[in-house]
This record gives structure tokens, C-alpha cells and sequence, in this order.
């Protein structure tokens, strides 16, 4: 029996010097494969194209059914192919898709490897929120008490019903002092506001606004917006055409705001890629890009897949940004927390 033992330890105290064996001889196979550089060139094909479209996006056309903004507002996502494309890579025994795989990943991480680090900090002296509540939410109450909770001293809501305002307005009393509804879009605040007045984005209804709010740290404008839908529809396209319109008007209105400090709040139905909403994003920060973990998605509450909620600053120190759990809306909340200028004009 002892020696029956001490052989079987033997043999299980080669593990390791049986792996190494195994990789040698993976990477001799390799090294003498004649065909490691022939095999896997559509694979090689395809991570190149997919590593060209990431780089040259801007450059994709918006002519035939904005097929530019399509693909900036889920860029991100190109990135799920490259593990597929890695394995396959290996399973094919191809050096040639392997460095193709990796130059696509280092594009990749070029993109957005900032936005997977940690830039959250500590401090701040006022925190912000925005929700789309669904205009077919079925527990708005419940939503604006959700939303109250996270410690939001300004909030900001769109798609508000007329039949649904009350609602809101009774549930978030307690917590702010003031408030202003303009059209379906609506601001309620810890501190007061003043100046609030809808902004004219073209669509002949009121689906954006904005006030001042006079906080203990400082004073800043803030805007509240709900641009158009979009759609992608197989026959249109990505069909934005109203909603890029409004975003310029909204540039446009931000940029002539007399107040130095501005936050931006509201549903923009696109993301910080998207080009379409260059009248904003060029002259604002993201606080989940400046200050945030991760991309932030807010849409749909179900399965995030892109973050068209957004929470944008003008000469204002983002400090933390994150999303809220979710409500009754398809849609989450999200949230930041900022540092103001209390000597800004």
C-alpha cells in the first residue's frame, strides 16, 4: 500500500511539469506551421474593418438614414467581437487574425479604456439628478419618491403628463421647497430658483426650460431638455432628422446663457458620440466622462445599452456621477454630484 501511494504522488507531482510540456510543444506547432500567416485572413479581414470603422466613425455618412449617428450611439458595443474574434484566432492557428485582433482591442481601449477606470472623487457641494419618468409610468409616485431619495438637491424631470404634474409635485414636496413645470419638462430644486422660463428647441411644444438656481456654493443656470425620439426603421434609417434640429437650437440657447455656470439636464436621446449633438456636447463636459466609473448607460432600464440621459456641466468641477436603480421608467436615473465657483458671475 505505501508503495502504490507514493507512486501515485509522484505521478500527481508532475502536473505542473506536464503543462509546461503542453505549451512548448503549442507554441513549436506554431512556430513550425508554414500556414500560420495563409490561415484566418477573413478573420484578420473582419477585426481590421471593425478596428477602421471605430477610428474613421466621424467620417461614416449621415446622408443614407444617419448611418454616422447609428454607429456612434452604440460604438461601444463594437467591442463585444473582439474576445469572439480572439478564440477564433486561436482556434484557427492564425498568426495573421491574432495581431489583427489585437491592434483592433488597442483601438478599442483607446476609445473608452478611460471611461472602464475609477475617476469618482470625494467633495462637492451640490448633487444633481435627471430622469425620464415614461409618460405611461405606472407608479409615478413611487418614481418620485425613489428619485427624492437619492439625495438630489436640484432634479430635473421629462415626459411629464398634465395628469401625471400633481402627482410629482405632491410627492417631491417635502423634500423641495421650489419647483417650476414647463410643459412636460420639470425642475425641482432644495434651493431657489428664479428666471424660469421654457427654451424654444423648434418643435412647437415646450419640451425643454431652464432657471437659476441660487445655491449656498454658487449660482448657476440649468437647463432642463427632452430632445425627440429617434427610430431605426429598416426602410429610413436612424431617423433623427427633428431631434438633431432641436440639439442645435439648445446649443445655440446654451451657448448665449448670461450665467457663467450651466448644467445641463434631460433625456437627449443620443450619446456623447453622436455627432448630431455636436451644438452641445462641444461647448459642455459629461460628468460620467469626467468623473464617473464605467459608461453609465441608462437606456432601457431593462438592459442598459447606451446612455442618452445625460448630465453635462460649463465651468463646473464634476466630482462623482452615477446611475440610479431603476423605477417605473424604462429609462434610469442618473445622477451627479459637482463642485461650483461660488466667485463665478
Amino acid at each position: 500500500m505505501a508503495q502504490a501511494y507514493m507512486t501515485e504522488t509522484g505521478s500527481g507531482g508532475q502536473g505542473p511539469d506536464r503543462r509546461e510540456p503542453r505549451l512548448r510543444r503549442l507554441l513549436d506547432g506554431w512556430r513550425g506551421d508554414r500556414g500560420i500567416w495563409r490561415r484566418g485572413l477573413i478573420l484578420a479581414a473582419i477585426a481590421l474593418l471593425l478596428a477602421l470603422v471605430m477610428l474613421t466613425h466621424a467620417q461614416i455618412p449621415n446622408r443614407i438614414g444617419n448611418l454616422g449617428s447609428l454607429t456612434e450611439t452604440f460604438l461601444p458595443w463594437l467591442g463585444v467581437f473582439i474576445p469572439v474574434l480572439l478564440v477564433l484566432a486561436f482556434v484557427r492557428k492564425s498568426a495573421s487574425a491574432l495581431i489583427a485582433v489585437v491592434l483592433t482591442g488597442a483601438v478599442w481601449l483607446n476609445l473608452f479604456g478611460g471611461l472602464l477606470t475609477d475617476k469618482t472623487g470625494a467633495g462637492g457641494d451640490l448633487t444633481v439628478a435627471t430622469h425620464n419618468v415614461n409618460a405611461d409610468n405606472p407608479d409615478p409616485s413611487g418614481t418620485a419618491r425613489d428619485v427624492a431619495a437619492s439625495g438630489a438637491d436640484v432634479l430635473a424631470l421629462e415626459e411629464l403628463t398634465a395628469s401625471a404634474v400633481p402627482v410629482y409635485e405632491k410627492a417631491l414636496a417635502p423634500t423641495y421647497k421650489y419647483h417650476s413645470v414647463q410643459g412636460t419638462v420639470g425642475l425641482w430644486s432644495k434651493y431657489p430658483l428664479s428666471a424660469a422660463r421654457p427654451v424654444d428647441i423648434k418643435l412647437g411644444w415646450t419640451r425643454a426650460m431652464r432657471a437659476t438656481v441660487t445655491a449656498p456654493a454658487g449660482r448657476a443656470a440649468v437647463y432642463v431638455a427632452h430632445l425627440p425620439s429617434v427610430r431605426v426603421k429598416m426602410k429610413a434609417g436612424f431617423t433623427a432628422r427633428q431631434r438633431d434640429k432641436s440639439a442645435d437650437a439648445l446649443g445655440e440657447a446654451i451657448a448665449g446663457e448670461p450665467v457663467q455656470q450651466v448644467v445641463l439636464l434631460g433625456d437627449l436621446n443620443g450619446t456623447m458620440n453622436d455627432r448630431a449633438l455636436n451644438a452641445v456636447t462641444a461647448q459642455m463636459r459629461s460628468t460620467q466622462g469626467a468623473a464617473g466609473t464605467g459608461f453609465g448607460f441608462s437606456w432601457p432600464a431593462s438592459f442598459p445599452m447606451a446612455r442618452i440621459d445625460q448630465i453635462m456641466v460649463r465651468d463646473i468641477e464634476p466630482v462623482t456621477s452615477w446611475t440610479l436603480p431603476e423605477t417605473g421608467s424604462d429609462h434610469l436615473p442618473v445622477a451627479a454630484r459637482v463642485q461650483l465657483d461660488a466667485t463665478a458671475s
